[in-house]
């Protein structure tokens, strides 16, 4: 990241499905954490070798690996939760006996201090970051950016080569592509973007090559639409 910008980021992967945290530090030392999934002692050591004080947790969706450490970095920075929207309180309420599907016992339920909706503003010392609400994945999803840095923060709406999985309860297929043209194309091409899992890519380039939401299997043309590619996209293999 161009060094001029207020702030770093920093990907911390957690939890057995390498889940991407990031810890956003602004140049004083205040930091944000996105998506805590778990293994609280390694974020907060990362953010501790950062020099970063965690004085906000952000989170885009409430799925066990993306919320499951949320309330144990809140007990031990006394930071805020935020985000997401509420119809996500579906999956907050349940993360611990998700991870115990898996026979783990880490991770617990979230309540929120504040719930987002699109269009709403995030502030991480004086730098402002927006919010999109971005359901299909799940129903609550949001999207955090920041337009100056042209990065934002997806979960797992999209991902390098792929999509979000819609299969879960209340995940919907046409609503996350719509999510995905609505919401964030208009962003810009060259807006980069931390997934949830995996490498980081661009935009435009999932605009181009994406076997999901690629522009001439969406019909995505800018403001203009054509006819979309339905079957095309669901039977491309998604990440997660």
């Amino acid at each position: 990241m161009n060094a001029s910008l207020p702030f770093s980021v920093k990907i911390v992967p957690v939890t057995p499905f390498q889940q991407n945290c990031s810890i956003v530090r602004a140049v004083s030392g205040k930091a944000a954490v996105v998506d805590p999934g778990g293994e609280p002692d390694k974020i907060v050591k990362a953010a501790a070798e950062m020099d970063a004080a965690i004085e906000q947790i952000w989170m885009t969706h409430g799925h066990l690996d993306h919320a499951g450490a949320a309330e144990e970095i809140k007990r031990r920075t006394k930071a805020p939760i935020i985000g997401p929207q509420k119809e996500e309180v579906f999956w907050l309420n349940q993360i611990r006996s998700s991870w115990r599907q898996f026979g783990i016992e880490d991770g617990e339920d979230c309540t929120p201090d504040r719930w987002l909706e699109d269009g709403d503003e995030l502030e991480l010392d004086g730098i402002k970051f927006g919010v999109v609400y971005t359901p299909g994945h799940t129903p609550g999803h949001v999207v955090i950016f920041n337009r100056d840095a042209k990065i934002a923060f997806v979960g797992d709406v999209l991902f390098a080569g792929s999509i979000g999985r819609t299969d879960f309860p209340r995940g919907d297929h046409p609503t996350l592509i719509r999510s995905i043209t609505e919401k964030l194309w208009p962003l810009g091409d060259d807006m980069r973007f931390v997934p949830g899992h995996g490498p980081m890519s661009t935009f435009g380039q999932e605009r181009r090559t994406n076997p999901f939401v690629a522009d001439r299997l969406t019909g995505y043309a800018g403001a203009a639409k054509g006819a979309a590619d339905d079957m095309a996209q669901r039977l491309s293999k998604r990440w997660q």
